[in-house]
């Protein structure tokens, strides 16, 4: 029976060497940002609750994207997207990295309507996250309209039942985002891959709207929880195809 989805826990670097060439639809993930340097630590008030404004540990290793963009590219189709969350301080990187080997590179803004405060006013909300969108000719566009062709989504961050409490994930990005992403990119029954799962929001929002996925992640809880959620997710879809993992 066909899998609707794969989990591998494990290195992704070393898993995507395992992932044929030109398989993947859509190369859909969120990397670290390595904005740590640049953080000033979690907000603690008297009057509520401790403001997350810190990064986890893997933020704090080095990440080099001349690593991931052989790989990425192999296993993208021809036809293929690929779709990267990053911050201004890699953006010029990967511009360097990918603008040569794609047709088309551009990037999308992702406003976040609730971005967290800075209660002493010492410069602008981190209100924005970007995605670098890179294509070739005739890759695949599923637009119905020129409103869903702006490079600009509003969302707010995930909150409420969608944000994963145990184990928590700094980054974890909303449904709303990613479930675009993907309609415009894919159709039902193509492959979505996230090399950096983290709690395995990509795979939610694949396989609601009927696409195949892959998820990697490293960090055992997080792929504990992705693992969790995903089940979830085929179970209210009541499918009758069935997920495997290593």
């Amino acid at each position: 029976m066909e899998r609707a989805y794969t989990l591998q826990h494990g290195d992704s670097l070393e898993l995507l060497a395992e992932v044929p060439d030109g398989s993947v639809d859509l190369l859909l993930t969120d990397p670290p940002y390595n904005l740590s340097p640049y953080s000033t630590g979690n907000i603690r008030l008297g009057w509520r609750k401790e403001i997350n404004n810190d990064l986890a540990s893997w933020d704090k290793s080095p990440f080099r994207p001349r690593e991931w963009v052989e790989p990425f590219r192999r296993v993208l189709k021809p036809s293929g997207n690929l779709f990267l969350f990053t911050s201004y301080n890699l953006l010029g990187e990967w511009h360097r990295l990918l603008d040569p080997l794609f047709d088309t590179f551009q990037f999308l803004v992702w406003h976040k309507i609730n971005p967290v405060p800075k209660v002493r006013r010492a410069g602008f909300l981190n209100s924005c996250e970007l995605v670098v969108c890179c294509w070739n000719r005739g890759h695949k566009w599923n637009f119905l309209g020129q409103k869903r062709m702006h490079n600009f989504i509003e969302s707010p961050l995930c909150m409420g039942k969608e944000r994963v409490k145990d184990p928590f994930h700094p980054t974890q990005k909303p449904l709303k985002v990613l479930c675009h992403l993907v309609e415009i990119s894919t159709d039902p029954g193509d492959h979505v891959l996230d090399p950096f799962m983290g709690v395995g929001s990509t795979g939610v929002a694949a396989l609601s709207l009927g696409r195949c996925f892959t998820g990697m992640e490293l960090d055992q809880r997080y792929f504990g929880a992705a693992q969790r959620r995903i089940e979830g997710e085929e179970r209210v879809a009541g499918r009758d195809v069935k997920g495997g993992e290593r």
